[in-house]
């Protein structure tokens, strides 16, 4: 942990998280495109549409049953005094979370119209609810691993054994005639149960078995209660990206909700980098509220922020250019092509949404409960305009219901752009006020390699779809990644690609760097 106590030391560690969940990406990207590819070419719109509902209502219950700890454990363990009394905190967590998911994974097995409203593929679906509480410990196991600057275990277990696993058996699965179109939902349930067992090997490791731990009614009431603000902002913010499906479920068939989903997963991709900055960002947050250095938490938050926002634009030019292409390889005859609109609204929304997920990082230790409060009201926001723009396309004439689906699709990740796009507004002033210290993700330099990426896409989009994809995409990041390298990094920046990064020193450039 002395790192990030050294003078600079905290965005050294930062940028060693980073690094290392950089590589994550890759390895993520590399795994997730052969299941997408496989999920679109052998399952089809529809099943990936009942798939992608039953998904919604499984992580949703998980992330509520891990009651916060995703980021609030940081917090805890901060207070604790000794590794036995970190440990049994953490069983507390373990055991609250396991309780929860157990109950609530019963009753859906019971109950599993809530998953599949539009029915099962196959009576073996149900058993995705034991992703419930798979899904939960192995939040707060990597939680846990974090807070010990243990990065790389997260990257084994969510950017290699889960989507590898997940991928493989997927493919494998559809060859046996008994689980048919149910592969999609076991394929994803052992990927969970792999993911789990990969956290645990190093958790056991760093710190072992809880001993005279026992639990406590008296001490994991109070827990809850104070976790559960955190809770419920996490489920939030984790809901501003599925409200969207939630809704378009009410409005339009599976067919589509399969191509906005296949859509979403594309844009997802890049929303790993800001997700993966979380669990290494929170233990360097709180070590900083402890000495009340609000001046460095604003330089924290503004350093990932712009790294952030640096990466997933790029990764958003570089897939949304090529958009029509990328989702043609998704499944047969095109069947994916129409959402390539849904695409470049819901890969903008990521960009946009860089700011709040970094302020909030400090918000939910500093003013949580009105975090919760704006997290609330961006949610709520979003649901609002989502049907608005429903009702407004049912008044409308369209060619086939398939196509009034399209511009649904469309018009739900648009929704989810622009409430995003306030919320990061609203959080980043909200954080300033508290800080005294502006905070602003913003250069200039962002502006220039966008447009000279979008001049090399317009070049990339008159060859042939198969050198779009294969060259096309590179060219793009390449130049972008030039221009944002030699005119938007500064000292402190280049330690995120630095193997062993110094401190920087005074006279380094500053993070608000001037426009060019």
């Amino acid at each position: 942990m002395e790192a990030a106590e050294e003078p600079g030391g905290d965005i050294a560690a930062l940028a060693k998280g980073g690094r290392t969940n950089f590589f994550g990406f890759v390895l993520r990207l590399l795994a997730r495109l052969p299941f997408l590819f496989i999920a679109g070419q052998l399952y089809g719109a529809e099943a990936l549409g009942i798939y992608a509902y039953a998904l919604l209502v499984v992580e949703l219950t998980a992330l509520v049953c891990s009651i916060g700890e995703k980021r609030g454990l940081a917090q805890r363990l901060r207070d604790a005094e000794g590794e036995e009394n970190e440990t049994g905190l953490i069983a507390d967590s373990m055991l609250v979370a396991l309780v929860f998911s157990g109950i609530m994974a019963a009753l859906f097995f019971i109950w599993p119209t809530p998953l599949f409203p539009n029915g099962m593929s196959n009576d073996l679906d149900r058993w995705i609810v034991l992703a419930i509480p798979g899904y939960a410990l192995t939040e707060i196991v990597l939680a846990a691993q974090a807070y010990k600057y243990d990065i790389g275990t997260t990257v084994r277990a969510r950017a290699v054994v889960e989507p590898w696993t997940i991928s493989i058996l997927a493919g494998a699965f559809w060859f046996v005639p008994a689980i048919g179109n149910a592969g999609l939902t076991l394929a994803y349930l052992a990927s969970i149960f792999a993911g789990l067992a990969t956290a645990l090997v190093p958790f056991f490791r760093t710190y072992g078995l809880p001993r005279g731990w026992s639990p406590n009614p008296a001490r994991l009431g109070p827990m809850v209660a104070r976790a559960l603000p955190l809770a419920v902002t996490d489920a939030i913010e984790w809901g501003t990206r599925r409200v969207d499906l939630l809704i378009l479920g009410w409005f339009a068939g599976p067919v589509a909700l399969g191509i906005y989903w296949m859509a979403q997963q594309v844009a997802s991709l890049p929303q790993k980098l800001k997700t993966s900055f979380e669990p290494i960002l929170g233990p360097v947050i709180t070590a900083k509220l402890k000495v009340k250095d609000y001046g460095a938490i604003a330089k924290q938050v503004c350093q990932v922020g712009f790294w952030i926002v640096a990466a997933q634009a790029g990764i958003a030019l570089a897939l949304g250019i090529p958009g029509e292409a990328l989702m043609g390889l998704m499944g047969d005859d095109g069947e994916f092509v129409p959402g390539t609109a849904a695409l470049a609204f819901l890969l903008a929304a990521e960009v946009v949404a860089a700011t709040a997920v970094v302020s909030e990082a400090a918000l939910i230790y500093m003013a949580r409960v009105r975090n919760l409060w704006v997290s609330i009201g961006t949610i709520a926001l979003q649901a609002l305009l989502t049907v608005a723009a429903m009702l407004v396309i049912d008044t409308l004439t369209f060619s086939s219901p398939e196509r009034a689906d399209i511009y649904r699709a469309a018009a739900a990740a648009g929704a989810l752009m622009v409430s995003l796009g306030i919320a990061s507004i609203v959080k980043a002033v909200m954080l300033s006020k508290i800080l005294g210290h502006s905070i602003n993700n913003w250069r200039w330099a962002l502006v220039w390699a966008a447009a000279a990426a979008v001049l090399v896409g317009q070049v990339a989009i008159l060859l042939p779809e198969w050198a779009e994809l294969a060259f096309g995409i590179p060219a793009i990041l390449a130049v972008y990644g030039f221009i944002i390298w030699t005119r938007g990094f500064g000292p402190e920046d280049r330690l995120l690609f630095s193997k062993t990064p110094k401190p920087a020193s005074a006279q380094d450039v500053p993070i608000d760097r001037p426009p060019l």
